[in-house]
């Protein structure tokens, strides 16, 4: 049965609201591909939302949350080695099993690796000039999360953004130690490109309807960071085994949004027909709560132990 649409947003918050639709700066209904556009977690200045961005970070009034902030802004603040003279030279074997050690012994749950592609690059950014970019992930506490919308939610988003900057810069020291330039980004600060289609290409899962990464192992609650180097790698495939194909049959994250902001079907957007969350009804619903994450936490694939089982039953239904 699908929750009440009773949650009606701010007055104060919808004040800032820009003239233009979200929908409209993400393409939705485009049929023609195009590079995205920067919308949020970009410098506030620089977006037509930035004010919404600003007034989110005044809503705290969890101490839990915001502790949990203080915590990943040390992550974020952490310095990087320095890049040392003398460059290791190794393998692409090599490199890649080292590269995917240090990613899991540095906090990452799960490693992927891609070539870097410039479509991913946001209108107006400069392409970066790696070549690859490894794709980390970290799981989050399926206890905390199932209080989304609550504080208790919200730290754990930030603890893991945290993490995931962590395990980045872990991967990117031992880059630069060994003499190799690495550059690491974790979340939830966007960065100069999008993140979830790259993970895609990594292998690190599908898009689920509700706009986040369902992977085999860890479900659809896990956050992303990044590392973009040019040391020589192997690239990893994309993991296709049903996720997508489970979404079409299920509905639970549609009915249990408030805002009802997840869409039924698939929509166009900038020339890709795919899943697609309304942002103009989820932003409101995520700034007046300090974030959401309720569609991450009811999705059948983030219950633990849930998620291999549905990955194999889903492979073999596809296979067949």
């Amino acid at each position: 049965m699908k929750r009440a649409r009773s949650w009606k947003p701010s007055d104060e918050q919808m004040r800032l609201w820009p003239g233009v639709s979200g929908n409209t700066i993400n393409g939705l209904g485009e049929t023609t591909p195009r590079p995205p556009s920067p919308i949020y977690w970009h410098p506030p200045e620089r977006t037509p939302h930035g004010p919404l961005q600003r007034w989110f970070y005044t809503q705290s009034t969890s101490p839990l949350v915001d502790e949990a902030r203080k915590e990943r802004q040390k992550a974020i603040d952490a310095p990087l080695s320095a890049v040392a003279a003398t460059p290791r030279d190794a393998s692409a074997e090599a490199w890649t099993a080292e590269v995917k050690r240090v990613a899991l012994e540095s906090g990452a749950d799960v490693v992927g690796i891609a070539g870097f592609r410039p479509e991913w690059v946001f209108a107006g950014s400069p392409v970066p000039p790696e070549k690859w970019i490894i794709v980390l992930g970290v799981g989050m506490s399926y206890e905390a999360m199932r209080t989304a919308p609550d504080a208790l939610a919200a730290a754990e988003v930030s603890r893991q953004y945290g993490r995931g900057t962590r395990a980045a810069k872990g991967v990117a020291n031992f880059l630069r130690e060994a003499g190799h330039p690495a550059e690491p980004h974790g979340g939830p600060m966007a960065g100069a490109f999008v993140l979830i289609p790259a993970a895609i290409a990594a292998g690190l899962g599908e898009l689920g309807k509700h706009g986040s990464l369902i992977h085999r192992d860890l479900g659809a609650s896990f956050r992303l960071a990044c590392v973009l180097t040019d040391v020589p790698l192997i690239a990893d495939a994309p993991d296709v085994f049903g996720g997508d194909d489970f979404c079409q049959r299920c509905s639970l994250c549609v009915d249990e949004c408030p805002p009802d902001a997840i869409f039924q079907v698939k929509q166009d957007v900038r020339g890709e027909r795919r899943w697609y969350v309304d942002f103009d009804k989820c932003l409101p619903f995520f700034n007046e709560h300090m974030g959401c994450a309720i569609c991450v936490a009811v999705c059948p694939w983030s219950r633990p132990g849930v998620a291999p089982r549905l990955a194999q039953k889903m492979a073999a239904r596809k296979a067949r």
